[in-house]
């Protein structure tokens, strides 16, 4: 899979589940499209409003931490974020984005570098070929260990749900 977007860089370590998603609407019952309205407002308040379909986000360690709320992963997907490229992740971050078909990218030199020349990457575009490992942001390019395996087949189906319904109805 091929990605092309604007990118988003959010220069800080350590963004947790309630910066992403704020806590205080965690138990509103949201649907996906209104979840995405309050996408990173703790961040930045105008994130949501200037966010478009195929955009990237760029940040730094540890991105997710925090709680296992999958509000995290699906208020940044239906905002229009296709991809996610951070330095690290953490763990249950990370399985929730797979879960929902969020591609995230381990790429601590990609992340230092958007980090590094934040003026020039912020607003410019990145090109993510998942299946070979390469990214690449005003012309550097950079490896990351591809998708594969059961994470590339939930992708390919839309996410677990979907990845599920077509296992269990092809058994």
């Amino acid at each position: 899979m091929i990605l092309d977007g604007r990118i988003w860089v959010l220069d800080d370590d350590d963004i947790n589940t309630d910066v992403i998603y704020p806590g205080k609407y965690t138990y509103e019952p949201f649907g996906p499209e209104e979840m995405a309205k309050h996408a990173l407002e703790d961040f930045d308040p105008d994130f949501a409003s200037k966010v478009e379909e195929g955009d990237i986000i760029v940040a730094g360690r540890n991105f997710g931490c925090g709680s296992s709320r999958e509000q995290a992963v699906t208020s940044l997907k239906f905002a229009g974020i296709r991809a996610i490229v951070a330095e690290s992740f953490a763990r249950i971050y990370y399985r929730n984005a797979i879960n929902q078909a969020l591609v995230v990218i381990d790429c601590a030199d990609a992340s230092r570098f958007a980090r590094k020349n934040k003026e020039k990457v912020h607003g410019s575009r990145a090109r993510i070929d998942t299946e070979n490992g390469r990214l690449e942001i005003l012309g550097e390019e950079f490896s990351f260990v591809p998708l594969s395996g059961k994470a590339l087949e939930i992708f390919d189906a839309g996410g677990l749900v979907e990845y599920t319904k077509r296992r269990l109805a092809s058994s």
